[in-house]
């Protein structure tokens, strides 16, 4: 089962619905995967496709309920490779069919003429529970979700970019910053951010999804913060050791050269502490003189140290 199939069906998992919040949800479910079809002898039908086993099970049972007894449901086979079962819920022989494609805005009308409707209709988004009830629908129909172990990326499929846009307002209207582009022929709406990912799993009801990508996210954060500690830590490990090597070289020079025993006294000691001593740290090396040095004297000392080493090689 994917990621995507997994929310789905917590979705609709035990799920009770009014009237009014179904009919929001169907309106969604309808614009984004449904089909109006010519029915010879009949007029016109309507169709919703879904390969999503739990969301065709909850709509044909809250139809059935809810709308009417009349609307069937057959099982094919998709033409992806994947050759997963496609269901097809079917309302041609709903009596009053064209009375629901109205109610939930798929058709409207200008003057004598009927028309397909892309807008989302305001009377299933008018309160804050019919709004969630519409994005339940719009993510059942058209969404999907990556597993965030691997991206954070959730999307709605639409087929027209009206639509598009106004599912965007509606996302909106939650603080949600969505983006469109198209995408073979149709127009996505998407999110990339974790925490606006996390924030629509919520209004849609996906807590138990919610959950794992907060605590996904948790493990991330931490492992990033163990990454540029351990950078960190690797970076001031390799400046303090070129710094204790290039300190060696001067000592070094020194003693072919001139000797150690011609440095002043308190330089001359940090360069015995240094040679005996090529790993330890500014710090260290201070604790270990007599009396103790802090760390700027201990650096001060070693800065002489190479001076003194380029003034001879000069």
């Amino acid at each position: 089962m994917s990621y995507s199939a997994k929310v789905k069906a917590e979705i609709v998992q035990d799920l009770a619905i009014s009237q009014p919040e179904f009919m929001a949800l169907l309106s969604a479910v309808m614009k984004v995967c449904g089909t109006l079809t010519l029915l010879p002898g009949k007029g016109i039908g309507f169709r919703i496709s879904t390969e999503n086993t739990g969301t065709a099970r909850f709509l044909l049972k809250e139809l059935r309920e809810q709308v009417d007894e009349a609307v069937t449901i057959m099982v094919s086979q998709s033409s992806t490779l994947k050759k997963r079962n496609l269901y097809l819920i079917a309302f041609d022989d709903v009596p009053n069919l064209k009375k629901l494609l109205f109610e939930t805005g798929i058709l409207s009308s200008e003057g004598d003429h009927l028309v397909i409707d892309e807008s989302i209709p305001k009377e299933w988004v008018k309160t804050d529970l019919l709004r969630r009830a519409y994005l339940k629908g719009a993510f059942l129909g058209s969404g999907s979700i990556s597993n965030p172990e691997k991206q954070y990326h959730m999307e709605f499929v639409t087929h027209s970019e009206n639509y598009g846009n106004e599912l965007i307002k509606l996302l909106s209207s939650y603080k949600l910053t969505p983006k469109m582009i198209k995408r073979k022929g149709s127009n996505i709406v998407y999110l990339k951010e974790g925490d606006q990912i996390v924030d629509l799993l919520s209004i849609i009801g996906a807590h138990q999804a919610l959950l794992e990508i907060e605590n996904i996210r948790i493990l991330k954060g931490m492992r990033n913060d163990i990454n540029r500690l351990v950078n960190c830590e690797t970076a001031n490990l390799s400046k303090t050791v070129n710094a204790s090597v290039r300190q060696m070289e001067a000592i070094r020079r020194i003693q072919r050269t001139i000797g150690l025993n011609r440095l002043p006294e308190n330089v001359r000691q940090v360069a015995e502490l240094r040679v005996n001593n090529p790993d330890a740290t500014l710090k260290e090396l201070g604790s270990m003189m007599e009396p103790p040095v802090g760390k700027s004297g201990i650096n001060h000392r070693l800065r002489r140290l190479e001076k003194i080493a380029e003034e001879i090689d000069e």
